[in-house]
Formats: C-alpha cells, sequence, structure tokens
C-alpha cells in the first residue's frame, strides 16, 4: 500500500496544489491577505507563494491592491463553483429543497419547466395520502390553467410568448380558467412585476397553488417551483403567511446555487 501511494504521489502537481491552498485561505473572516500572510499560513519562504499569486492574478482569479499590496479573491473564482453546479441536474439539486419545502407547508411540492404551451414536470416531493393533486415526473400540464405555469409564461420574452399563445387554444378547465388572450396578458404582466403566481381552482375546483421562479446565472427563468393543495389547506391566510413566503425563500435559495444574484437584474 505503501507503495502504492509514493507511486500516485509522484504524479502529484505541487504547483496546482500550493494555488488551490492559496485560494482556500480566503474566507468571509479573512477576505485580504498580503504575502507575509500567506507565506506563514503555508509555513514556507515567501518566494514560494510568490509565483503562485502572480499567476492566480494574471489568470483573473486574484487581485492585489497596488496601495496595500494584500490580495483578494476575484468573482471569477466563482466559476470554478459554477462549472461544478451546471454538470449537475436541476431536479437532483432541487429534491431536498422541495422536500423541506413540503414539510414546512404540508403542501405537494414541484418542480417543472416550460415546453411549448404546456408545462413538464421534472422533480416532485408528494404528501403522502393526498394522491389527487400529486403528479408524476414527465406529466404535462396546460400552462395557461396553472401557478408554475402562468409564471413561466409571464418570464418570457415577448415575441416568444406570442408565439405560445398565439399558437395555442386558451381551453377551459373550469369556469376560472383564464380564456381570453387579452386578460391572460395583462395577468401575466402582473405575476412577470409581483415575481409570483397563484391559482384557485382554474384547473380542477379546490385546488389552489403558488409558484416562483428559479433564474439561472444570466438572469433568465429556467423553472418554476411551485406548492399545491386543496383549498381547504390553503385558506388565503395560510398562502399569505406560510406558503408564500416559504416558496419564495425557497426559489430563492435555489437560484443562488444555480449562480443567479439580484446583482444580475443590475
Amino acid at each position: 500500500m505503501k507503495v502504492v501511494k509514493e507511486e500516485k504521489e509522484r504524479y502529484n502537481a505541487n504547483a496546482l496544489v500550493r494555488g488551490l491552498e492559496i485560494l482556500k485561505l480566503f474566507n468571509e473572516d479573512r477576505q485580504t491577505l498580503s504575502l507575509v500572510e500567506i507565506s506563514k499560513e503555508l509555513d514556507v519562504s515567501r518566494t514560494v507563494p510568490y509565483r503562485l499569486l502572480y499567476t492566480l492574478q494574471s489568470l483573473g482569479y486574484l487581485y492585489q491592491d497596488e496601495n496595500t499590496k494584500r490580495y483578494n479573491l476575484t468573482p471569477k473564482v466563482l466559476e470554478l463553483g459554477f462549472a461544478y453546479l451546471s454538470s449537475l441536474k436541476l431536479p437532483e439539486i432541487a429534491q431536498p429543497y422541495l422536500e423541506k419545502l413540503r414539510d414546512e407547508t404540508g403542501a405537494s411540492c414541484h418542480l417543472s419547466i416550460l415546453d411549448g404551451h404546456e408545462v413538464v414536470y421534472v422533480g416532485s416531493a408528494p404528501v403522502r395520502g393526498v394522491s389527487a393533486i400529486n403528479v408524476n415526473i414527465g406529466l404535462r400540464l396546460p400552462a395557461h390553467a396553472t401557478a408554475n405555469g402562468k409564471l413561466l409564461l409571464a418570464n418570457q420574452p415577448q415575441e416568444k410568448l406570442n408565439q405560445i399563445l398565439y399558437g395555442s387554444q386558451l381551453k377551459p378547465y373550469t369556469d376560472r380558467t383564464q380564456t381570453d388572450m387579452i386578460d391572460l396578458q395583462q395577468e401575466l404582466d402582473s405575476i412577470r412585476q409581483k415575481g409570483y403566481s397563484i391559482t384557485k381552482g382554474e384547473l380542477h375546483h379546490g385546488i389552489q397553488s403558488v409558484a416562483a421562479p428559479i433564474f439561472e446565472r444570466g438572469g433568465k427563468v429556467m423553472a418554476a417551483i411551485n406548492v399545491v393543495a386543496t383549498d381547504i389547506t390553503f385558506h388565503d391566510e395560510f398562502i399569505e403567511n406560510v406558503a408564500l413566503p416559504k416558496v419564495i425563500e425557497t426559489s430563492e435559495k435555489l437560484s443562488g446555487f444555480m449562480g443567479y444574484s439580484t446583482k444580475n437584474k443590475m
């Protein structure tokens, strides 16, 4: 075993190891570091990290203040984490958050994307014993009659939205389903401004839902997260004080994992 370990260590790139160690030295409490401090932390002479710091700076991962000569991380280091996160599928990232949201609200929670005039469910955390409002992965539902669907429609570029809406019929599912194109456009404008969507009995009588968006790093809405329950559970006070705040909180966390920041809007 010792021979194998020694053989592997022969292939270690010491400069790379040191460079990563330097990046890991920075944290919330130590946002800037000097050459002396870095040398001390690594327990090496100043000449060892100097070249590495110069390389990391030239690659854009570090910035050195010309006056203080202290180093700090740049936003480019985030790319290392985003590259990993983007290699994961959103449903895998979202699943534990869907389950937590389900436990906090007592309602089934779902993750969905838009495909034409329909929403496609790609993640789910169902409430046990309430099969009537649980969905299977891959299920498609009309976007204009669901909270998550309206939310996703509302965040489409106007040209694409026109193509989707005017290429489909706004079929009524209950007497509350929005079937007027102009009224739907106005409702979507309101949803976009508010940042969330609420439906009450538009697809099925007695079923209510609250949805919020998940943004990707560039600020585009990539998916929607929603909770759904009967109107017995989802009375107005529950929606306002529990369901809506929890859904928005969860959507913001997932957006953050995908690299989105409110600064992206600026």
